[in-house]
């Protein structure tokens, strides 16, 4: 398949890019650098032994967009990751989150119309079930996300299913829970200036960068008091885009799933699995809790693994791992 791929330079993206081109899929990427590099583009294309088509276009210019769908014709499918993604700068920044998330999906959905692409891979988010009243969570639970950031993906989706419902597209959303982790080659990972997730802050405070983990409440009703994630390794994330554009080469409609381990890791026993990886205790202070935080949430992966073919292979110790080989083999990031 020809696959354009939004956001085509941030970290999910990057290490699916891997996974699809090992499967001689065809990719065209565009992303405007507002919180990704262009080394990471050079580092897949070094990794793959492959060229890639890239264009910088913002979603939020169609005429830009729009150029890429006339210059790169009969494309069959779009995954579409572009998006701003820090819960935190959501709550003090939210009309740019529903201008950059919400006006660009509208943007690329109307180009799609347009060009008669009918294949549709979306990067949704368990944020948008909130604080779900069971865990682990499945695909038909109530929706009720809690930050203007879960809302852009709720409104991102819906508008989405309200669209393949009127011009027959075939969709597959797919809800991660919490990425984690590096390719294998310690070449490509995650790479925020100011870490909004867990394990890159822990691998920074770890690599001296920062001082200490701030823990962000131990009063939790949990194994050990704080807050417990299902963390999914990188690279099961991006094979799981493989999968869904496998379906939609084989199946019409719309489908979500869930993409998670069912696993939960509280923050302590993440903190501690770092210090084991990177052979020191890394530093932590508990701090009260933060607003709009839960407890616990986990996935139920079934419907992911019987109608996908999908499941997460690597456990805890592979994604610590990878993320010190990254952060140590790149200290600064790809900004080196």
């Amino acid at each position: 398949m020809k696959i354009l791929i939004t956001g085509g330079a941030g970290y999910i993206a990057s290490h699916t890019n891997i996974e699809l081109l090992k499967e001689g899929h065809e990719l065209v990427l565009v992303d405007n650098f507002c919180n990704s590099v262009y080394e990471s583009v050079k580092r897949v294309e070094a990794i793959s032994g492959n060229k890639l088509k890239f264009y910088e276009v913002d979603l939020l210019n169609i005429n830009d967009l729009e150029s890429v769908f006339e210059k790169e014709q009969n494309i069959d499918a779009v995954i579409h990751f572009a998006a701003l993604k820090a819960v935190g700068e959501s709550v003090e920044k939210p009309l740019n989150y529903y201008e950059n998330n919400i006006s660009g999906s509208l943007n690329l959905y109307k180009c799609m119309k347009k060009y008669n692409v009918v294949n549709f891979v979306f990067s949704s988010s368990a944020t948008v079930y909130g604080d779900p009243e069971e865990s682990p969570v499945k695909e038909d639970a109530r929706i009720g996300a809690t930050n203007p950031y879960g809302h852009t993906k709720v409104m991102m989706e819906q508008i989405l299913l309200d669209a393949a419902d009127a011009y027959n597209w075939n969709v597959v959303i797919l809800r991660y829970f919490n990425p984690a982790g590096a390719h294998e080659s310690g070449k490509i990972g995650e790479d925020p200036e100011y870490p909004a997730n867990l394990l890159p802050f822990v691998s920074q405070v770890a690599a001296g960068i920062r001082k200490k983990v701030v823990v962000f409440g131990d009063d939790w009703d949990t194994i050990d008091g704080t807050g417990v994630r299902d963390y999914i390794h990188i690279v099961d994330l991006a094979k799981a885009h493989v999968k869904a554009i496998d379906k939609l080469s084989n199946s019409k409609g719309t489908f979500i799933y869930n993409i998670g381990t069912g696993r939960g890791y509280s923050v302590l026993e993440m903190i501690k699995a770092f210090g084991k990886a990177c052979g020191h205790e890394v530093p932590y202070e508990v701090g009260p809790r933060r607003s709009g935080d839960i407890a616990e949430v986990l996935a139920d992966p079934t419907k992911a693994n019987s109608e996908l073919g999908w499941k997460a292979e690597y456990g805890l110790e592979d994604m610590v791992n990878s993320a010190w080989k990254w952060q140590s083999m790149n200290p600064k990031g790809y900004r080196e």
